[in-house]
Formats: C-alpha cells, sequence, structure tokens
C-alpha cells in the first residue's frame, strides 16, 4: 500500500501543468494594478505553497492509514536498533500456567511476543539464556523460538539474581550497543527481591562499558484456576508406606473443595476424594508395602487445571530402617520419660537407648536419628561431632541442664537456674503454633501448651529464632538451623522437680515431631528437587526415567520431575517447593532492584497467542489527513470583497476596508 505515496505528488504536478497553460501579456492599463498588488504578491505565494503542502501531506496521510502501520509498545519509540539482544527467558514451572480466560500458556506466550518483536528489529543478533540451563546460546532467527529444546517447557524453578550475573557477565565481553530482555511471570520466589546478590548486580550492570537497557515483559495477570500437589516427605515404616501430601489452592479459596487425589504405588491404582476446606491442606497417605519389596516408587496426580506442571508429585522408597534415637542424660525422672516419648510402644521400628555424661567421650552418632540432651552443653571433639551430626541432617535437642556450664554450643548458652516468686510457676504464654516442634496438628488441633507450668528453668541466649516464651518474655523454646539439621534448646526438662513438661500430651507429640525429622534424613535421599545435587547422576552412572506418568519424551530429562535409576539408585525428582508459592514481586520493587539502570516494565495480561505487543497506529494517519485537508479548504475561501467607498465633496479618500 505504501507505493500509494506516489499519489502524493499529484497535486504538484497538477500545479506545475497549470503553470504550462498560462501566457503571461503585457498590458500597459493593468501595470497599476501589478503595482498596487505588489506588496501583498509574497503573501499570496505563502497561502498557495501551504495549500499545496496540505494537499499532498492529505494524500500521503491517507495512503500511510491504508498500509495499517503498527508501532512496538515493548520496543518503544526512538531507541534505535541494538546490535545484540540478550534475552533471559523464565522456564520455571510456574510459566506453564494458564491465563484466568484461557488461551496459551505464559511460557508459549512469552516466545510469541518476543518472536514477533525481534522480527520487527531485523538482523539484530538474539542470544538466549534460559532460567534452566542458565548458558547462552545464539538463535539464527527468531522463527526458531518455539521448537528448540531451550525453550521448552520445565519443571525447574528460575534463579533471577544468578540469571542477570550470567548476563552481565556476557555482556561485558560483547562489543557494540546492547540490551538485556527479561520474560517472566514475575513469581516472587522466582526474583527473590530480599536477597542480598542483587546490590552486586546492580554494581555490574551500571559498571559496563555500554549499560544495557532493560525491557521486562511481565506475563503476570490472573491465572486460571489451579491446585497444586506437592510429596512433603515419603517414609518407610516396617510393612507400610507413610506418604505426607500436601494441596495448594491459588487465588481466593471461600468455599471447600473436593478433589480426587491418585495414588499409583509400583503399577498399583487407588483414587480417594479429599476435601480441601481452606487455602492448603496437608494429610497422610499410608499404604502396604510387602516386607519382601526392598524399594519402589510411584507418584500422586490430581485432575488437569490452570497448570499441568504441578499436578504430581513423585516418591520412592528404599528398604525400611530402624528409627534409633540417644537420650544422653544421667538416670532419673527425665531420662524415663525422654526414653518412653521418643520410642513410646506401639510404634513400630522405633528404639531409643540412654547413654551417660560420663561416656560422652566415646559418642557416636552413626544410624541415630535424633538425640535428646540433657547434660551440659558439649565441647571438643564431642562438640565437633555433634555440629558434623546436624549438619547432615540430624536433630539434636538440648534441654535445660542440671549442672552449670559456661559452654555454649553454635552460638547458644544457658543462663543460671532461675525461679519463680513463691507460690506462682512461670506459665507458658505464647508460641508459634505454625512452626516448630509446639506447632499445631495436621488437622489444626493445637498441644496444650497452655497448661505448661514451670517451677526452675533456665533460659537459652544466643543468636536463635524464638518459637515460645514464657509469660515474662523469656524464650522457652528456640531453634538454629545448622546444614540440614536443626539444633532446638528447651528452657526446662521432663522432670516435675522442674515442670510438668513430662505430661504425655505435651512430651509425646514434641518427641515423635524431632524423632521423625531427624529420621527424615535416612529417607530424604529418595525424593529429591530439581536443582540439587541428589538429582543428577554420578560421574559413573545413566540417567533412566522409570514412571509412566507421561509418555512425553523430553531432550532435556535433568529439567523434568520424575521416578529417575542412576546407576543403582533410585530418585524421585520433584519440582522446587518454591514453585508452589503464590504471591508476585509489585512493579515498584524494580526500582531498588535496578536502581541506577535504565530499564522499562512492559504488562501483557492478554490471553492469547495472537496479538502483537504493538498498538496501532494507523488512526493518528487518518485524523492527520482530516487535518491537513480541513486545513486546505480553509485556507483556500475566498476573501472578503474589498469596496472602495466615494469620497463626498470636500473629504479626503477614506482607506481600503
Amino acid at each position: 500500500m505504501l507505493w500509494g505515496m506516489f499519489a502524493a505528488s499529484a497535486p504538484i504536478i497538477i500545479h506545475l501543468l497549470n503553470r504550462r497553460r498560462h501566457k503571461t501579456v503585457k498590458w500597459a492599463a493593468m501595470q497599476f494594478l501589478l503595482k498596487a498588488t505588489r506588496e501583498s504578491r509574497g503573501k499570496k505565494r505563502l497561502r498557495h505553497i501551504l495549500i499545496l503542502t496540505c494537499r499532498a501531506l492529505g494524500i500521503a496521510a491517507l495512503v500511510a492509514a491504508a498500509a495499517l502501520p503498527v508501532i512496538s509498545s515493548f520496543l518503544g519509540l526512538g531507541a534505535g536498533k541494538p546490535d545484540v539482544v540478550v534475552l533471559i527467558l523464565d522456564r520455571s514451572a510456574s510459566m506453564e500456567s494458564n491465563p484466568e480466560s484461557g488461551g496459551v500458556p505464559r511460557r508459549a506466550l512469552a516466545i510469541q511476543r518476543i518472536g514477533d518483536a525481534i522480527a520487527d528489529l531485523g538482523g539484530t543478533r538474539l542470544v538466549l539464556i534460559d532460567s534452566a540451563s542458565g548458558k547462552p546460546q545464539d538463535i539464527l532467527s527468531p522463527e526458531v523460538l518455539p521448537e528448540l529444546s531451550a525453550t521448552a517447557t520445565t519443571d525447574t524453578a528460575a534463579d533471577f539474581p544468578d540469571l542477570l550475573a550470567g548476563a552481565t557477565e556476557f555482556l561485558a565481553e560483547t562489543p557494540g550497543r546492547n540490551e538485556l530482555w527479561i520474560a517472566s511471570d514475575l513469581q516472587g520466589s522466582n526474583w527473590a527481591p530480599g536477597d542480598d546478590r542483587w546490590s552486586n548486580v546492580r554494581a555490574a550492570l551500571t559498571n559496563l562499558p555500554q549499560p544495557p537497557r532493560i525491557r521486562i515483559l511481565s506475563l503476570s495477570g490472573k491465572s486460571a484456576g489451579n491446585q497444586s500437589i506437592r510429596v512433603v516427605s515419603s517414609r518407610r515404616a516396617g510393612e507400610r508406606l507413610e506418604l505426607e501430601l500436601e494441596i495448594t489452592r491459588s487465588g481466593d479459596a471461600l468455599t471447600p473443595l473436593n478433589l480426587p487425589v491418585t495414588t499409583t504405588l509400583n503399577g498399583t491404582r487407588s483414587t480417594e476424594t479429599v476435601r480441601i476446606p481452606g487455602q492448603q491442606l496437608r494429610f497422610f497417605r499410608s499404604m502396604p508395602v510387602p516386607d519382601t519389596e526392598r524399594s519402589g516408587s510411584g507418584w500422586v496426580s490430581i485432575p488437569g487445571d490452570g497448570n499441568p506442571r504441578d499436578n504430581v508429585g513423585y516418591f520412592a522408597y528404599g528398604p525400611a530402617l530402624p528409627v534409633r534415637s540417644a537420650v544422653v542424660a544421667s538416670t532419673g525422672e527425665s531420662a524415663d520419660y525422654l526414653l518412653l516419648a521418643s520410642a513410646p510402644g506401639g510404634f513400630g521400628g522405633q528404639t531409643a537407648e540412654r547413654i551417660d555424661p560420663a561416656a560422652l567421650a566415646s559418642f557416636l552418632t552413626e544410624g541415630i536419628a535424633t538425640v535428646f540432651w540433657t547434660a551440659p552443653l558439649p565441647e571438643g571433639p564431642v562438640a565437633e561431632e555433634l555440629d558434623r551430626f546436624i549438619n547432615d541432617g540430624g536433630h539434636v535437642v538440648f534441654l535445660a541442664p542440671e549442672g552449670d556450664s559456661a559452654a555454649e554450643f553454635l552460638g547458644v548458652a544457658w543462663s543460671p537456674i532461675s525461679r519463680p516468686p513463691a507460690e506462682q510457676f512461670f506459665i507458658l504464654d505464647s508460641w508459634n503454633r505454625n512452626d516448630g516442634l509446639l506447632r499445631d496438628g495436621i488437622d489444626g488441633t493445637p498441644i496444650p501448651a497452655d497448661r505448661l507450668r514451670a517451677v526452675k528453668r533456665r533460659v537459652p541466649t544466643g543468636e536463635s529464632t524464638i518459637l515460645a516464651r514464657w509469660d515474662d518474655t523469656e524464650p522457652f523454646l528456640v531453634r538454629r538451623v545448622v546444614g540440614r539439621g536443626t539444633a532446638w534448646f528447651v528452657g526446662s526438662q521432663p522432670d516435675y522437680s522442674w515442670s510438668n513438661l513430662a505430661d504425655a500430651d505435651v512430651l509425646l507429640p514434641v518427641a515423635q515431631r524431632a524423632v521423625l525429622a531427624g529420621a527424615g534424613r535416612f529417607d530424604s535421599g529418595y525424593v529429591v528437587e530439581l536443582g540439587s545435587p541428589e538429582a543428577q547422576p554420578g560421574p559413573n552412572e545413566v540417567r533412566e526415567r522409570l514412571d509412566e506418568y507421561t509418555d512425553e519424551a523430553s531432550a532435556e530429562p535433568e529439567f523434568v520431575a520424575g521416578v529417575y535409576r542412576f546407576g543403582d539408585r533410585i530418585r524421585a525428582v520433584n519440582r522446587p517447593a518454591v514453585e508452589d508459592l503464590e504471591g508476585q514481586i509489585e512493579a515498584k520493587a524494580f526500582e531498588t532492584l535496578l536502581e541506577g539502570t535504565t530499564y522499562s516494565l512492559f504488562e501483557d495480561t492478554s490471553t492469547s497467542g495472537q496479538e502483537n505487543i504493538s498498538r496501532d497506529v494507523w488512526r493518528a494517519f487518518l485524523v492527520a489527513m482530516l487535518f491537513f485537508l480541513l486545513s486546505e479548504a480553509l485556507l483556500c475561501l475566498p476573501k472578503p470583497v474589498t469596496t472602495v467607498e466615494k469620497p463626498t465633496a470636500g473629504a479626503q479618500p477614506s482607506s481600503l476596508r
């Protein structure tokens, strides 16, 4: 249609042809009229030029409007064409969610949008850094983006501080005018706005020889209804497999939901309907496992919804292992109650042994799940052994000791013994009901910790997380997480000369939670997350997928969840738990994260891949055409007729009006 621009020359050609039709004939009688109008000839010529210009521009604007031009909002105006575009593509599991009104997944939508924008640039070098591999690779044409394995779906999480750091390193070695494009759903857990690495990212970007312009394509918006299921833990206890599962609903969960959950164990499938009363439900599922089966695997799944990548969780298990606990205490009431609570009758496979504090020189933690410690805090080689034990995933519960000691462990020490005023008690006033050993049960039943009374206590001091306080605000229960394990510090003893902590309704759930958490390190090796070292084959191992949940083949199995065999090991590899977290980073957060850089945020909330990230401008050309034609019409209006008044007798001639 733009060939029609030649029509804009038509008024000029007509004007030139009309000039050739006239011949100038000098007539003496007209000379005085020419002299009278000579002064206004310049204004007339300017008026004629303006009329001619308006006619030509009006035709040109009409042709431009007929060509239906668009301008990319993502590229912007007047920015110029970059030499290199580095694209960071979010391939995390959350990018497979569908917008609220349907359409295509956000990852596919991002590829469509970016491909169209790159095509508009024409000839610009495109370098892709996907969130799964983090490796830069050249893309020869934007048309091949949907076909690449590096843009396919994954079950991974994205680490944007690390991705931007990698992109900055690439830009530092790439000369020319560069731009950095980011396509993401802005999931908060992936962007980690509170991460300390952002300061280094900002410094690296601003110190580049040519700091890039950053364009962020946000595919946030509201998502279609979605539920996710996750395997929290898988533990074999004798002839039963205990699965701890968690279902999370997206959006506002005001009404209960009945959801069928299908469990497939070694090829045997069963379905049970679960009622979800609110936003989240955590529950157990117990299944029989023959003692003759040393290992096995399976998965739990829910029906398809707004995101197919979070509808399944995988599990695996190995031989049943006994759960051993150690109680480091002298003989007495505390030791007896701790032995009973850590290995109560009827809890198959649980055993506990008492170790006298005097025998700690030969203390070994191999094969032990949890240690209950009522002696003074460890020092020397024993402290080093406990430190290794905790780092490897073990749990140690330190209870207030009887004897005084100035020792500290992991930065925590005990205060001297204190007692309440006469005929009064220390009363537990507040505790975290969602986290820690005193948290509520899975069904919401609280531990009656408010019944706890103490006549003697020690206060844990030092850097730690406080989970429970006495009525005078002093800490009762604190936690120190080290490596894969945890050290707990409890400011009393299950001895009635100290407190009523020995009551079964408090001590039993507290002890069992510590025991099961410590035992998890023996079973956790079977259930791992994508991105962890345990989810990768060793030097002499070959990856082989075992489950049959889907028959889709993946060119990058290292980024897809499933049950895999690595040599002699079987591992259930799941998407990272952070991918099930809701919440998106706010637009104003980029003012801090990317402070000092030139960035722009484009929010694409459309639901179809058929539209471009562009805006129509042909309407502006129609408006311009109307403006030019109206201006031409106004300029062509005849001037008012000028008359000369006949002078009266004795009067001077009046001026023209």
